[in-house]
């Protein structure tokens, strides 16, 4: 699993991973955010309503679902188990908490975080998407620092500070 702050770069280290590894599996997230521009369902995330994640939850479909600054994401067990089955190694792109479930439920799972190079970088990056207001860039930075407290619960910790020395770091992990 990858995981880390909003903002540190998880989707483009996962996006890059997949384009160096053939052999990876990546799972698609459901969501209940509205999407970003240039985004489409079904490949970036499985963008739900509130009703409809709530129906996944009750029928237990979820591989862990986690809450994040009021909007609730997931890991679709459909996304990830013919993977499982035929024994291919799946990469997990997930809020902290719901990396903190998986743990859980898969004590054999590898989780790596991600750290941005610092605190300012991180800000910068969610300021420079666009995509969010100042407030809601403050409730993001509020919920980072709890998320980075949590580096210590993780089998990895990586600074994404250069893509490919990064991505490099996380295949060989992989093995």
């Amino acid at each position: 699993m990858v995981s880390g702050p909003g903002g540190v770069g998880k989707g483009t280290v996962v996006e890059a991973l997949r384009g160096a590894r053939s052999d990876l599996t990546v799972s698609v997230s459901a969501t209940t955010r509205p999407p970003r521009a240039g985004e489409v369902d079904g490949v970036h995330y499985h963008f739900l309503d509130d009703a409809t994640f709530d129906e996944v939850i009750a029928d237990d479909a979820f591989v862990e679902w986690a809450e994040f600054g009021g909007r609730r994401y997931g890991t679709p067990w459909e996304s990830v188990a013919g993977a499982f089955e035929e024994g291919r190694t799946v990469v997990l792109e997930i809020e902290v908490q719901g990396a903190l479930q998986v743990k859980k439920r898969f004590p054999e799972a590898t989780l790596v975080f991600l750290l941005p190079p610092d605190p300012d970088e991180l800000l910068a990056r969610l300021e420079g998407r666009g995509t969010d207001t100042p407030e809601r860039i403050a409730e993001r930075m509020r919920i980072a620092r709890w998320e980075l407290a949590q580096v210590e619960a993780f089998d990895h910790a990586i600074v994404n500070d250069d893509l490919a020395t990064t991505v490099a770091r996380i295949s060989s992990i992989l093995g």
